[in-house]
């Protein structure tokens, strides 16, 4: 055999060879999937995660952990119904390395079941149903959001410390609502307040009246409530024409005005709700992703876009820690769980049941703003109750 023809062989083989046990990964795309809602009521909430996800990745130069991101989308029509099926187009047909998801919690409920049984690691960028970082908690879940016990159980020692000593709390009957109540009702009654009354309408009724008239008759030093989109534009607006707001202060948890302050107009102006994030935080951090997100979108960034750019980061942080090999999915989690980011809404770190532990503001309604009163609880962890890990 020609010498240089063997020779020329040989290094042939052997740089096939080379290709054939280089890891495959090396090459290959980071795989996210978005399981959010593209239509109907919440639409605008699942495209301002995606946008403040991307806005992240398109600041790292379009990598995570050095690595390019390709793109997945579900609209999961806010249906629990259809959430397994949606979930499995991602973790089963496109067989993504992580999902980003959801707005609605019965729909992050069955996401976070199908991430489960697959092995899939799951961020949760909005919805706040306490079980998923409770019960059904596990080292491939994730949140860059809040629970629904959170923002309320910052209100209770915030409205006790403001001198209300008697409270009645409202809300639809449904599980976001229950969580919100309960979580009130433990910071209020820890504080030293009583919570008199529960009362519920059915979800999503937007008739009010008889609830109100209950509350006026009953006359407690405060009204705590958990609505959000229409039905919160429509009881804030009730309780205003009511007149109860003159003699029995509204409070709430901040999804009661946020995204609703231009159609509840008046009848909004100097309620006090407490959140993770809030208008006016005026830090370099947090005035640098507003710039640039409206530099991106051409809209001001709102709480969802803060929970869906955190996601991003807190993948980073996981891609950062193994160089960009997802493959080592243990590794990859725990550099997750360990992280502190540096968020908008302020530095958070994560509970073992992988929840933020994050300040809680106190905001106040001014104009068409959430303005940021005061921290109300620092750190605020939530009890992740029935997590085993």
């Amino acid at each position: 055999m020609n010498p240089i023809l063997n020779r020329a062989a040989l290094l042939a083989g052997a740089s096939a060879l080379m290709f054939a046990t280089a890891p495959a990964h090396a090459a290959d795309k980071i795989k996210v999937g978005f399981m959010l809602p593209y239509s109907g009521t919440y639409a605008a909430l699942g495209t301002a995660i995606e946008n403040g996800f991307k806005l992240y990745v398109q600041q790292q130069g379009g990598k995570l952990g050095g690595r390019e991101v390709e793109y997945f989308k579900v609209d999961d029509e806010s249906n629990p119904a259809k959430a397994s099926e949606n979930a499995n187009r991602l973790i089963k047909r496109d067989q993504v390395d992580v999902v980003v998801g959801t707005v609605h919690s019965g729909v992050a409920m069955a996401l976070a079941k199908a991430a489960k049984d697959s092995d899939t690691t799951l961020i949760v960028a909005n919805a706040g149903a306490d079980a998923i970082t409770g019960p059904m908690c596990g080292p491939g879940i994730f949140r860059t959001s809040f629970t629904n016990w959170q923002p309320a159980y910052a209100m209770g020692p915030v409205a006790f410390a403001d001198g209300k000593k008697t409270a009645i709390t409202v809300t639809w009957k449904y599980a976001a609502g229950d969580e919100a109540v309960k979580g009130f009702r433990e910071g209020f009654e820890k504080a030293g307040g009583k919570v008199v009354k529960d009362l519920t309408v059915p979800f999503p009724n937007v008739e009010f009246q008889s609830v109100l008239t209950e509350i006026a008759a009953a006359k407690p030093d405060m009204v705590f409530s958990f609505f959000a989109g229409g039905g919160a534009v429509k009881f804030v607006q009730d309780y205003h024409a009511a007149g109860l707001n003159k003699s029995i202060p509204l409070y709430g948890s901040g999804f009661l005005t946020d995204g609703t302050l231009q159609a509840q107009g008046p009848s909004a102006q100097g309620l006090m709700t407490t959140l993770h994030y809030a208008d006016g935080l005026n830090t370099p951090r947090d005035n640098a992703f507003r710039a640039d997100y409206d530099k991106a979108y051409k809209l001001a960034p709102d709480v969802y876009a803060v929970q869906g750019y955190d996601a991003a980061q807190l993948m980073q942080a996981g891609l950062a820690a193994v160089k960009g090999d997802i493959g080592k999915k243990a590794d990859f989690r725990n550099a997750m769980r360990s992280a502190t980011i540096d968020s908008p809404r302020g530095p958070f770190t994560l509970s073992a049941a992988g929840n933020p532990v994050q300040d809680i503001y106190l905001r106040k309604v001014e104009g068409l703003e959430n303005k940021v009163q005061r921290v109300a609880v620092q750190k605020l962890a939530d009890p992740a109750r029935g997590c085993k890990l």
